[in-house]
């Protein structure tokens, strides 16, 4: 008997689809054909289809004491068949059924981030043997002190500190930064970065479940079973009202003995405007933030969203583009073009991050032959082209060169630094030619962007970020934001996440990257951007699509929308029931007839209601 029902309530879906079939297929014939036999029978099966799963789950909870909202449904559907009322019995058990439906659609879907964050993890080490060889060894087998090899396109196996070697790491699954980090003796590795040049010998120093990398996993797997005991509305408030109208029907029972009004009390006092009233407003919102680039997953989003406290940011990628560009040149001089040149010819032939940025800026221009290359660790690239001497790279290079920087230039570079900007000056034979700013950007935008979520109730927005504080503050200025925190490890962004949630704030977090998973994951919302990886997204609530920041303010102007014409839906449900109860009970006019028409017709006000937002547009 447990297995058939337990095959029941798995085909509810299934059973809610073919109820509403029958609905519309008996409809259609009684208003085209007036043919009533096949509009009743058709009504009949739905009805009898669709209180099957709600019977059981109904019986279900009264075995475990609860008397729930399924068995108010029960018996209102029986009591209208047993008035012989089939179109109120099949439009209810299908109504119920749907909104179940919407409920539980997006629910557990988080699980498979765990998968994919697992399979990210480094599974091999090259280890130091005994022999004096390295060797290419299981992760399990790297202890704590072992000494490891890590060449240049592979991941760092552990979290371990730099003995020898220089290089570039991409550290973005930690930090989330786009711009790698310059490692060299004593500098700290994390595991599951990328050496995206050189080659490192590391000690390890953290190893398997110990690592960053492992806190990561872990962090997203406890926040995920905190969220797992939210309970909905709609069976809160059925404790106290699914009881309420079976105990005023019993009674009228009992001192009228008139089994028809009892049966009417049931009918009328079932939830029908209630129980589609949320889910219509749900579906109608979430639909306009698809129409919007804007995935809402489920209706928990939605209540938690719409009482925003405090919303957090990950800089790189989410306020900031991701990617480093050139945000200003300074040429000086003449023959400005053959010293651009001579820069893109050098940086062609260098494994730089700002490279790449660098040729971006110059475009296409004519390329000299590069020779005599001197690479100088910590300070850039010295070379010959066409019988010229050229220097790419810092201000400790360019002295070590004896360029001349006039006060001038040092009055530039003073004003680039002090706007967070890397710098590469080129000097051909000895003289200072061109001054490149590179820096990561700020999405176009955003700063409008956050004054219009700020203007709809948020008024503390935070920025956390791996890269270094003076760099987040220059960002945070740009932004207007409230509070800017730098040199973050996940662990850190999530501390910060989980503390501010701990002092009964509504918190949201927005980002994009691997490193922000836990944040995104301990926040009541989280916000992924859509590029982001996939974790990111499959942690978060909230999706913004092609990641345009944009869609943000209209997300949570959205959800406010959404909340208000919930509680207006829940308002015109009660109070029609209300209404409805207190005629049948105190009035003489009201009957089964006008009753129902008064039913039908609040149903068909909160779908109207509700429908209303699928043209929701946020006022600039």
């Amino acid at each position: 008997m447990r297995k058939l029902q337990r095959a029941i309530l798995r085909s509810k879906n299934k059973i809610a689809l073919i109820s509403g079939i029958l609905i519309l297929a008996g409809f259609l014939v009684k208003w085209t054909a007036s043919f009533d036999p096949f509009t009743r029978w058709a009504l009949i099966a739905a009805s009898v289809m669709g209180l099957i799963p709600i019977a059981i789950q109904a019986y279900q909870a009264l075995r475990v004491k609860v008397v729930s909202i399924d068995l108010l449904v029960t018996m209102a559907v029986t009591g209208a068949f047993a008035i012989r009322n089939f179109e109120e019995s099949a439009i209810v058990t299908f109504l119920f059924l749907f909104g179940g439906y919407l409920e539980q659609r997006t629910l557990n879907k988080t699980r498979s981030a765990i998968k994919a964050l697992t399979e990210m993890a480094p599974e091999t080490a090259w280890k130091l043997m005994e022999s004096g060889e390295f060797e290419e060894v299981d992760i399990f087998d790297v202890d704590r002190g072992d000494v490891l090899l890590v060449k240049t396109g592979a991941k760092v196996p552990v979290d371990g500190t730099v003995l020898s070697g220089a290089g570039g790491v991409n550290e973005a699954s930690i930090t989330g930064e786009s711009m790698p980090a310059a490692k060299e003796k004593d500098s700290m590795v994390y595991a599951g970065t990328l050496l995206d040049n050189g080659t490192l010998q590391i000690r390890a120093d953290r190893v398997g479940e110990d690592t960053t990398f492992g806190k990561i996993i872990e962090l997203v797997e406890e926040a995920q079973d905190s969220k797992s005991g939210a309970e909905r509305f709609i069976d809160r408030f059925s404790k106290y009202y699914t009881p309420a109208i079976m105990v005023i029907a019993l009674l009228v029972w009992l001192f009228t003995r008139n089994l028809e009004l009892a049966i009417t009390i049931l009918v009328l006092g079932c939830p029908g405007a209630l129980v589609i009233g949320v889910p219509v407003s749900n579906v109608a919102g979430i639909g306009n933030g698809a129409s919007h680039g804007v995935l809402l997953k489920g209706s928990e989003v939605i209540s938690d969203f719409s009482r925003l406290d405090r919303m957090i940011f990950d800089k790189t990628g989410t306020l900031t583009v991701g990617k480093p560009s050139v945000s200003e040149r300074i040429v000086y001089g003449d023959r400005t073009d053959q010293a651009l040149a001579f820069l893109a010819s050098v940086e062609r032939e260098s494994d730089h991050p700002l490279a790449t940025a660098i040729l971006e800026n110059i475009g296409d221009t004519i390329y000299s032959n590069v020779t005599e290359t001197d690479v100088i660790k910590g300070g850039g690239i010295v070379a010959s082209l066409e019988g010229h001497r050229v220097a790419v790279g810092n201000v400790a290079l360019m002295e070590r060169e004896g360029v001349n920087l006039s006060d001038r230039v040092r009055a530039d570079l003073d004003r680039l630094e002090a706007g967070g900007n890397s710098l590469v000056l080129t000097a051909v034979d000895g003289g200072i030619k061109v001054v490149m700013g590179i820096r990561d950007q700020s999405r176009p935008g955003v700063r409008e962007d956050l004054e219009r979520i700020r203007k709809l109730g948020v008024k503390n927005l935070v920025m956390l970020s791996g890269d270094n504080q003076g760099t987040v503050e220059i960002i945070g200025r740009e932004l207007g934001l409230t509070e800017v925190r730098g040199n973050l490890l996940p662990e850190d962004k999530a501390a910060y996440v989980r503390e501010r949630a701990g002092q009964g704030e509504t918190v949201a977090f927005v980002g994009d990257g691997i490193n922000d998973s836990p944040s995104l994951a301990l926040a009541q919302i989280g916000i992924a951007m859509g590029s982001g990886t996939e974790v990111a997204i499959e942690t978060s609530n909230v999706v913004l699509m092609n990641s345009d920041f944009s869609r943000l303010p209209h997300a949570l102007g959205l959800v406010k929308a959404i909340t208000r014409n919930m509680i207006q839906n829940i308002v015109i449900a009660l109070g029609v029931v209300i209404a409805l109860l207190v005629s049948v009970l105190f009035g003489e006019w009201m009957n089964m007839s006008i009753g129902m028409l008064v039913h039908e017709g609040s149903i068909l006000v909160v779908i109207l209601n509700g429908m209303r937002l699928l043209g929701y547009k946020l006022k600039k």
